[in-house]
């Protein structure tokens, strides 16, 4: 039997069942999600590497732009939670603090949200996507950055991603 792409298959089960592809139905390295007003993507995608010290890897896409920028998220502890970090154009192998910190856009803790609104730290890769991503303050970080402006992102996200589909 061929296997259906997942979006046709989205379409087929929502048009039978009524309900919308859930979340819980994919893994968090395979979860889409997008802001309100349809100007951002973020896209999470498999580490493959178990000795990484990231927990997920993801872009986030300024859609309708050229600009597609890398993202991370790493377990810190005591208290034990998720922190993120949004870059732009770092550089590849060895690079410096100063070089990490002029490359970065954005840095903060990273929820999952589930469709109950229970705000949890985010899963790893392996683990369900989340309903929603929270990345409080992303939206101000993007507009003190070097790619807001003319030609490049012109609307600031809110901190709200809602899950759009799983990617696999």
């Amino acid at each position: 039997m061929r296997k259906l792409p997942v979006t046709i298959a989205t379409l087929i089960f929502t048009a039978v069942s009524g309900q919308p592809l859930l979340a819980a139905s994919c893994k968090q390295a395979d979860a889409v999600y997008g802001d309100r007003d349809g100007a951002y993507e973020l896209r999470f995608t498999p580490i493959n590497s178990v000795a990484a010290a990231a927990s997920n890897k993801f872009t986030l896409k300024v859609l309708k732009t050229p600009l597609t920028l890398d993202g991370y998220v790493m377990p810190s502890e005591d208290p034990s939670r998720t922190i993120g970090m949004v870059m732009f154009h770092c550089p590849d192998g060895d690079a410096t603090g100063a070089d990490l910190e002029a490359c970065t856009i954005w840095q903060g803790m990273v929820y999952g949200m589930s469709a109950k609104g229970e705000m949890v730290n985010l899963q790893p890769e392996a683990g369900e996507a989340a309903d929603k991503v929270v990345l409080p303050g992303i939206g101000p970080a993007i507009r003190g950055s070097s790619i807001w402006g003319e030609g490049k992102a012109s609307v600031a996200p809110w901190d709200v991603l809602d899950f759009k589909e799983c990617g696999r």
